[in-house]
């Protein structure tokens, strides 16, 4: 079967019902011609600089361990590339990925999935907003 979808978190696929994809490319269009506010409100409402948080990216050497465009260097292979990080769905694979929720896993990590990779980088609420309106700009 050429159609298939995600079912749940866990990778299980399904075959989509018959009409299903006419309704997806029906509503297309309004899921994308209204990502690009969503992503700047979204950035507008942390209350971060991106700009500071660029600049804490960078001193943290966030680059070690992620590919991060724009960053010279930063091409590490532990964790996932952050570009595009803020058009996914999930921080972590468990997280959904909103502001706030970025900053709770930007400031503590372990505390969302214990032993993964990220450490705590000691980030206070104004770096981690910071650091995450940044994350928010990146393409």
């Amino acid at each position: 079967m050429l159609l298939q979808r995600c079912h749940h978190a866990f990778g299980e696929m399904t075959p989509l019902k018959k009409g299903r994809p006419f309704l997806a490319l029906l509503f297309l269009p309004l899921m994308l011609f209204g990502c690009g506010e969503e992503a700047e409100s979204a950035t507008a409402s942390l209350g971060g600089d991106k700009t500071q948080g660029a600049e804490l990216t960078k001193q943290l050497g966030c680059g070690s361990c992620h590919v991060i465009p724009g960053i010279e260097g930063a091409n590490g292979l532990v964790g996932p590339s952050l570009s595009q990080v803020g058009d996914r769905v999930y921080i972590a694979g468990v997280l959904r990925n909103t502001p706030d929720n970025m900053v709770v896993w930007l400031r503590n990590p372990q505390s969302i999935v214990p032993n993964n990779a990220m450490p705590d980088m000691g980030l206070s609420e104004q770096q981690a907003r910071d650091v995450a309106s940044y994350l928010y700009t990146l393409e």
